[in-house]
């Protein structure tokens, strides 16, 4: 009998296709893996993850509170990341910089 894990990591960067847009869509996240090597997903690839339950995402804004990193789907069927609602302005994952 197979198990699955799922991988918890924390979103630390994003690349925007637009990247002075605060509102342009999210084309990759990346972070900092336990032994301090970086990570970076195409945005693709982290909703295949999420969906697939192989991967969990969450961001920390403000320092010490987190929230996790949902796939949405937009008016016109386009499936995107976003953060579950958390009442926090700005987009908690648009806010983040700019992957390297």
């Amino acid at each position: 009998m197979s198990t699955t894990t799922t991988i918890t990591a924390q979103v630390r960067c994003v690349r925007k296709a637009e990247r002075d847009n605060p509102w342009e869509r999210i084309v990759g996240i990346g972070g900092v893996n336990d032994d301090g090597g970086r990570w970076y997903l195409r945005s693709d690839e982290a909703i295949d993850g999420i969906e697939s339950s192989k991967y969990r995402f969450y961001v920390e804004r403000p320092a010490g509170s987190s929230v996790w990193v949902i796939v949405a789907v937009s008016a016109s069927g386009r499936k995107y990341l976003k953060t579950e609602a958390d009442g926090l302005e700005p987009n908690n994952l648009l806010s983040l910089p700019e992957c390297p």
